[in-house]
């Protein structure tokens, strides 16, 4: 078995749905307007999966690109890890589905369930598994079909989400190139986002937003002190794409400097889930340097680490 000093992401994808849902169209059916939408949330519109687009037909197309833009072959693939909270197909999990449609038969496979947490805890699953050789290249992928999951009338939660998939290949580095992780989670407050008996998302609003404003400072103050840099050291900082105004209240309570690119994936794609960090960070493509990037929600769980971007 060989180990490595570190592990480093080597390339990212994204693949997006192809049809876009403005605000009019959601209003309608919630009794609201696209101005009350974009100030409570910050978002514009959001991407819809059509029935040709599963959830394994979007994860696959992420991970065909980033595995391109990594140069690895399927067959070079270790292991295939895919974060989703929203997977309803008749298997019992998505990732083995997704490795045989890359052509990764060589690979282990599995789903993680970390909710809006999942691809932070999914990264730092891939970084243990590269560092201590039992894998060369993983295949992190993030990826949901929140429609399937949201209540198209419920006022709460109808205008946050949207569909899409991110992936990356994490692979050895000489150097750390992903930072050791900073996670946990309070199940005492599970009940803020939960499965109604009708199998769709519930979801308190206010209280969620109240405790993600709370944790994430702190959280990510923690990261950064994991990986012996500060807030100044940053070229991007890419959180879950849960709301603007929570993207702005960290921003804001991180004092980043000018520099510092802030994702805003969210505006034109509303929340992804576990997707929307790989998504965000495909958005900033062509920023280089270390990023803070940082997974709360459902659970309520939360993990946060800094990456070099590639």
């Amino acid at each position: 078995m060989r180990t490595s000093p570190g592990s480093r992401i080597l390339s990212v994808g994204a693949y997006r749905p192809r049809t876009r849902v403005g605000n009019d169209a959601i209003a309608a059916r919630i009794d609201s307007s696209d101005e009350w939408i974009r100030r409570r949330s910050g978002i514009e519109s959001r991407r819809r999966a059509a029935d040709d687009e599963d959830l394994v037909t979007m994860a696959t197309a992420a991970a065909t690109k980033a595995l391109a833009g990594a140069g690895v072959a399927p067959r070079d693939v270790s292991a295939v890890l895919l974060a989703t909270m929203s997977y309803r197909g008749r298997a019992t999990t998505v990732a083995p589905l997704v490795a045989a449609a890359l052509g990764a038969t060589n690979a282990a496979a599995m789903d993680l369930g970390a909710a809006c947490a999942g691809f932070p805890y999914g990264l730092a699953t891939a970084d243990a598994l590269v560092r201590s050789g039992a894998a060369d290249n993983v295949v992190l992928i993030g990826a949901e079909r929140m429609t399937d999951i949201v209540d198209d009338h419920d006022r709460g939660t109808a205008f946050l989400f949207g569909d899409g998939a991110g992936a990356v290949v994490v692979g050895p580095s000489e150097t750390l190139g992903i930072s050791p992780v900073v996670w946990g989670a309070d199940g005492a407050k599970s009940e803020l986002l939960r499965y109604a008996e009708t199998g769709t998302l519930r979801m308190a609003g206010p209280e969620v937003f109240r405790w993600a404003t709370a944790v994430i400072p702190p959280v990510a103050e923690r990261a950064l002190e994991a990986a012996g840099i500060t807030a100044a050291d940053l070229a991007a900082f890419i959180p879950h794409q849960a709301n603007l105004r929570i993207t702005t209240a960290a921003a804001r309570a991180l004092c980043l400097p000018p520099h510092v690119r802030v994702a805003t994936d969210v505006i034109t794609n509303g929340n992804t889930g576990a997707a929307s960090i790989p998504l965000a960070m495909a958005a900033l493509n062509g920023t280089s340097g270390p990023a803070l990037l940082l997974g709360f929600g459902a659970g309520l769980a939360y993990a946060a680490q800094v990456v070099e971007l590639p």
